[in-house]
């Protein structure tokens, strides 16, 4: 007779599914947003997968292929019952496969590093959560605007800077997602600074802040906190851009997470001296 917890069946998430992953992240203690699902399921709705053993999820997964060159995976979750008898070698190795040649990114917690090394997986460097909370200003500052009135080419362009693959979809969703505002700061007409906060199961996220220094990125946070009540915030910051680091140190927020941006090979070269915060750590 089969031992029924080796019987297990890895199937795609339908996009109306995704939420059941979100779920599990949320009770990790990763604090996904509200609509992150529907934004999720944008870029490669075959892209998360689930565990099932007689139709109980056990495991969750996700690699989601931005185009022919990058893949981002996250949600690598197994029930506590269900760990040490295989399941999560069996599902991340489905999310592998489905990556095929592609570079996979990852933003690991910090304990799994070696394991993932031997997946093919390199260190490129930690980003960090802070959190706290920030008192808004009723005002924003004047010289920024709402970023869905910034032509969207510039977005994408500025996005590509800093981002491994193109992610035009991703991005549209993401901006546009009820909930969700993004402010955008303009220089000599060149769009210097951009950002959005989301609502999330506790307090708000900040992710992308995208900007060419601390003065602009300082400006986007300080006006997306002028947009709502938001309270508690958490901003992901690259631990290697000493100046996001300062920013968040400046606003009151103290690290309370970090995780390990990996990869499994070269990607091309990237302005993280201008990521000030992360979009987040399950899709990159």
């Amino acid at each position: 007779m089969s031992n029924p917890r080796s019987d297990l069946l890895i199937r795609n998430l339908r996009p109306k599914e995704i939420s059941l992953a979100i779920d599990w992240a949320a009770a990790e203690g990763w604090n996904p947003g509200h609509r992150d699902a529907a934004c999720f399921a944008v870029p490669d709705a075959q892209g998360f997968f689930v565990g099932e053993i007689d139709g109980e999820p056990v495991a969750t997964v996700s690699c989601v292929n931005y185009d022919d060159r990058f893949a981002f995976l996250g949600f690598y979750i197994v029930r506590d019952s269900f760990r040490g008898a295989g399941h999560g070698l069996r599902i991340w190795n489905a999310a592998i496969a489905h990556a095929g040649a592609r570079v996979i990114g990852l933003d690991g917690v910090v304990a799994q590093q070696d394991n993932y090394r031997k997946s093919g997986f390199q260190l490129a460097y930690a980003n960090i959560r802070y959190g706290g909370i920030v008192a808004a200003r009723s005002r924003a500052p004047t010289e920024v605007v709402a970023l869905d009135t910034i032509p969207f080419a510039l977005v994408e362009a500025d996005d590509a800077t800093v981002f491994p693959a193109r992610r035009s979809a991703f991005l549209r969703a993401w901006i546009d997602t009820s909930g969700h505002v993004g402010r955008a700061l303009v220089r000599d007409g060149k769009l210097a600074a951009w950002g959005v906060i989301r609502p999330c199961r506790t307090g708000c996220k900040i992710g992308p802040l995208v900007a060419d220094d601390r003065a602009a990125a300082e400006a986007i946070v300080q006006a997306l906190l002028a947009s709502a009540d938001v309270g508690e915030i958490f901003l992901d910051v690259p631990a290697v851009n000493r100046e996001a680091i300062a920013l968040a140190e400046a606003l009151g927020l103290k690290p309370v997470f970090e995780t390990a941006r990996m990869y499994t090979g070269a990607i091309p070269p990237l302005r993280i001296d201008r990521v000030f915060g992360v979009t987040s750590f399950e899709l990159g």
